[in-house]
């Protein structure tokens, strides 16, 4: 690897800002699966486009069970503000959450061992995939065209501008949380704020729901799940003397448990029937399930830790678990698996989120992400 990287590590650099400048949208991924697609045929590899003309597999080494390792490839729908030499050529679209460097740590990740494929000690199988931007996630289609047949555990890295440069950070259990959407549409005959005893107030009964809803759960589900309902949009009315007809609220709720997900939509329906039941408002309610939570296994994680430690001391660092959904999650409902996270920060200055439009990364990190996936295949199995 040191050879390998010493050779190509300008590569990866050129690669992901080749990525960068060209980014596309969700299951639009078609120049980048089409550059991805040319440097594995140029190493030998047969990668087989999915079935919607984005996103690829590709198998190297020996037959028999394989590892998995899975990179996104999507953009978002999102204005670039670094000001970067290689920043998005596209307008209103911009890799701000780090998947230009997913990518490229795959695609180097694949030449570094399609070198050495006679000798490696397990199959592997390549997956970038499309769509992970958007819910349930581009995952679902993948696993869909048998993706996963034959991979006996999967594994992938995640940007973390929380992290150092050099740290990779990963735990065992939940390390994302699952991500559902709600949306209450109310309905009312409206009427005079003078006399709101002579129909049903809609503004009072969203209030009701604003404040019941959240509440209430947090007491009807385990806290140590670290289930959480935010809203994020209301609407109602205009006229400060008229009750609204109609109204809407819609907000987020996750949770780090997969056994709370299961009974999050008839628990969410259940509060809000006796939250809206005294008001006299209808309401439809519009639960849309996102992603399960990334539950991490533990075989999966000492196989992560081995291959950071490897880097060296001070590499393996730990990380919390987030709050944000990953459609990840939906490999390992097929298989066991794990995801670390990648410190892309330099160490200095200011640590941006992923999702804003100034998000970058320290490109040393690319190199790191690299070592990484190559210990993961090279090492040996628990």
């Amino acid at each position: 690897m040191d050879a390998w990287l010493a050779e190509h590590t300008d590569d990866l650099v050129k690669w992901r800002r080749h990525i960068h400048a060209n980014p596309e949208l969700s299951r639009a991924e078609f120049a980048t699966t089409e550059f991805v697609s040319g440097w594995l045929v140029k190493a030998g590899l047969e990668p087989r486009v999915l079935p919607g003309g984005t996103g690829l597999i590709c198998d190297l080494g020996p037959e028999g069970p394989r590892i998995g390792l899975r990179a996104d490839m999507d953009a978002l729908p999102m204005q670039e503000f670094t000001g970067l030499s290689f920043a998005s050529t596209v307008p209103g679209v911009s890799h701000a959450c780090g998947h230009d460097a997913h990518t490229t740590v795959l695609l180097g990740t694949a030449l570094a061992l399609a070198e050495i494929e006679d000798r490696l000690p397990v199959g592997v199988r390549l997956v970038f995939q499309p769509a992970e931007e958007v819910m349930p996630g581009g995952a679902i289609d993948v696993v869909a065209t048998g993706a996963m047949a034959g991979v006996e555990r999967i594994f992938a890295l995640h940007c973390d501008p929380r992290l150092e440069v050099g740290q990779v950070g990963v735990r065992g259990g939940a390390i994302t949380s699952a991500a559902d959407t709600v949306e209450l549409v109310f309905d009312s005959p409206g009427g005079h704020t003078s006399r709101p005893h002579l129909t049903s107030d809609l503004v009072y009964a969203i209030g009701t729901v604003i404040t019941g809803l959240p509440g209430l759960l947090s007491r009807r589900v385990d806290p140590r799940t670290s289930t959480v309902m935010v809203w994020g949009a209301v609407s109602a009315g205009k006229a400060p003397n008229a009750i609204p007809q109609t109204g809407m609220l819609t907000g987020t709720v996750r949770t780090g448990d997969h056994a709370t997900w299961a009974l999050l939509e008839p628990l969410v329906r259940e509060i809000a029937d006796g939250l809206l039941a005294p008001t006299g408002v209808r309401y439809q309610l519009n639960y849309k399930r996102g992603v399960p939570p990334v539950v991490n296994d533990p075989a999966s994680t000492l196989m992560f830790e081995n291959a950071i430690g490897a880097l060296g001391p001070g590499a393996l660092a730990d990380t919390p678990q987030s709050g944000g959904g990953e459609d990840f999650s939906w490999y390992l409902e097929e298989v066991p698996g794990a995801m670390a996270r990648l410190g892309v920060w330099p160490g200095e200055g200011d640590q941006l989120d992923l999702h804003q439009p100034t998000f970058d990364i320290d490109e040393r990190a690319l190199a790191v992400g690299v070592r990484v996936l190559t210990n993961l295949v090279l090492q040996r199995r628990p």
